[in-house]
C-alpha cells in the first residue's frame, strides 16, 4: 500500500482521504444572513414543537431584505447630511420618512435618534398680504 491513502472516503480514520469543503445553508440559499444560526434560535426559542426545514431560510431572507432596505435608506440620509458614516439619527430619518417602514416600526424607539424636524403651522408667524405692498412703496429710488 502507498503511504496509507486509499481511494475510498475517510471512514472515520484520521488523515485518510481528502475532505470536501463544507457548503453552508446560507450559501445554498444565496443569502448573507446565517440560516443555521436562525434555525438554532428557532429551535431553542421553543416557538413551536416542530420547525420546518424551509422556515429558517425564509426568515433569514426576510430579515436580510429588511436590513438591506433600512441600510439603503439610512445611507441616503447620511449622504444628504454630507456624512460618510451612518449613525442612529440617519436610521431614524430613514425609517420615519418611509411609509411602510414607519408603519412597521411605529412603536419602536431608536436610541439617540431624535425626532423628525416638524413645526406646527399654527406656531409659524402669520404672513399678511399688505406688508409686501407697503415695503415696495417705501424703498428708496435711485435717480
Amino acid at each position: 500500500m502507498e503511504s496509507g491513502k486509499t481511494s475510498k472516503g475517510a471512514g472515520g480514520r484520521k488523515g485518510a482521504g481528502e475532505r470536501k469543503k463544507s457548503v453552508t445553508k446560507s450559501i445554498k440559499a444565496g443569502l448573507q444572513f446565517p440560516v443555521g444560526r436562525i434555525a438554532r434560535f428557532l429551535k431553542k426559542g421553543r416557538y413551536a414543537q416542530r420547525t420546518g426545514s424551509g422556515a429558517p431560510i425564509y426568515l433569514a431572507a426576510v430579515l436580510e431584505y429588511l436590513a438591506a432596505e433600512v441600510l439603503e435608506l439610512a445611507g441616503n440620509a447620511a449622504r444628504d447630511n454630507k456624512k460618510t458614516r451612518i449613525n442612529p439619527r440617519h436610521v431614524l430619518l430613514a425609517v420615519r420618512n418611509d411609509e411602510e417602514l414607519g408603519k412597521l416600526l411605529a412603536g419602536v424607539t431608536i436610541a439617540s435618534g431624535g425626532v423628525l424636524p416638524n413645526i406646527n403651522p399654527v406656531l409659524l408667524p402669520k404672513k399678511s398680504s399688505t406688508e409686501p405692498a407697503e415695503k415696495a412703496t417705501k424703498s428708496p429710488k435711485k435717480a
